[in-house]
């Protein structure tokens, strides 16, 4: 069959009412976060031959605002809000089940990865991986399924998302923008020295649920195009006030060494780009949704929302498959070598196809973990217990805790 016909095959097996203007966008958000972390995240190789992360933000300041486009994470949740009040519509039982059912996707890929992960570590370890490598390369693994646990919450939080949605329309979110500016006010302004470091946790909840609230009302009907521009427009504006008049970090996500960060938790220039994004969004989800009536380019989003979960968990996975054996080979540039010059961004550049590819090779297999796990039989329960512990295990030792 050729590519054309596999094309038209997804395209006509495509319902009529699928939304194909937010699948297209959310697929787009997703590979934003493996090109994201393969394109500013690097190696250091230190003298015993071990792997250590390193950043070309740190050498390259103006590569900053390549992250302002990678950091996609407020269309994801946007899309996320949108998608979930039409299952939220759907469903076909109660509100409990409905929410254990779509936890239950979230869940399973998630113990998958870290479950095989326990068992490769002692076996890398064996084959004579050094142990700072295998830390190394825990840390990236587990660094995206923070996400998982914050998107899990705000799902969670869907009905009162929906309650509050139809109060306020689209102005939901603003409380929770408020939420953040205030908590940034007390850890940046005149207060700061007297402020404990602990308060910005306060600022993981609302930071990351203000698009998902978005998405909420706009799958309520309460924001449209008008809404829209105000979204583009103030977000823009805010992000621009808060970069050059209070300074804030130039990067969307962290770089080693810096005392402050964009990320973790987010801080109110992640939220002001969340809306600008938000809004750029659904301004164009009309010329999204017609570009993506032709089957050649909606069969590849089909392919990457089958599989978002399987990207999320296991790309890092494959940027490790590269860099881990070329170790053994000393100072490969682009993989090994420090991000410290304008050759290694060419050579990372030349890497990605690789990183690409391998992820694809694992996806065939780690798919599995997306699909319904078997249960009720004594042998499918005692597999979900080891699954588990496997899992736990890899968490106690990629957070440092053994």
């Amino acid at each position: 069959m050729s590519v054309k016909q596999l094309a038209a095959r997804i395209d006509a097996r495509t319902p009529a009412h699928r939304d194909r203007a937010v699948d297209g966008l959310r697929a787009l958000a997703l590979l934003a976060v493996p090109t994201g972390h393969w394109l500013l995240g690097g190696f250091t190789l230190d003298g015993g031959g071990a792997l250590h992360n390193a950043s070309p933000l740190s050498a390259f300041g103006f590569f900053a605002p390549v992250s302002w486009v990678l950091q996609m994470l407020g269309i994801f949740f946007l899309v996320g809000g949108y998608a979930s009040v039409l299952s939220y519509r759907r469903r076909k039982s109660t509100t409990g089940a409905w929410l254990r059912g779509r936890l239950a996707r979230l869940g399973r890929p998630v113990l998958g990865v870290t479950a095989v992960w326990a068992v490769l570590i002692p076996v890398l370890y064996a084959l004579g991986v050094p142990g700072d490598t295998l830390r190394t390369g825990s840390t990236l693994v587990i660094q995206p399924l923070w996400f998982v646990g914050v998107y899990t919450v705000v799902t969670a939080l869907t009905p009162l998302c929906i309650r509050v949605a139809k109060k306020l329309g689209g102005w939901a979110a603003l409380p929770l923008l408020a939420s953040v500016a205030v908590v940034d006010f007390l850890r940046y302004g005149p207060f700061a020295e007297a402020v404990p470091s602990w308060l910005s946790v306060l600022n993981i909840l609302p930071g990351w649920l203000f698009a998902y609230q978005l998405g909420v009302s706009w799958g309520e009907g309460r924001i449209g195009k008008r809404g829209a521009r105000v979204l583009l427009v103030g977000g823009g504006v805010l992000f621009a006030v808060l970069l050059l008049v209070f300074h804030y970090p130039a990067s969307m996500v962290g770089v080693p060494g810096e005392a402050r960060t964009n990320s973790h938790p987010p801080s109110l220039l992640v939220l002001a780009l969340a809306a600008a994004q938000s809004g750029a969004a659904i301004l164009l989800r009309d010329r999204v949704g017609r570009l993506l009536r032709k089957p050649l380019v909606w069969a590849p989003v089909v392919v990457i929302n089958l599989s978002a979960m399987t990207i999320l968990c296991w790309h890092q996975t494959a940027m490790l498959a590269a860099a881990v054996p070329a170790s053994f080979a000393g100072a490969v540039p682009g993989l090994t070598t420090g991000p410290d010059s304008l050759g290694w961004i060419l050579a990372r550049l030349a890497w990605m196809p690789l990183f690409a590819g391998l992820l694809v090779l694992i996806a065939r297999y780690a798919r599995r973990f997306e699909e319904p796990w078997k249960a009720g039989t004594r042998a499918a329960n005692a597999r979900r217990a080891t699954a588990g512990l496997l899992a736990a295990g890899f968490a106690v030792f990629a957070l440092g805790l053994a």
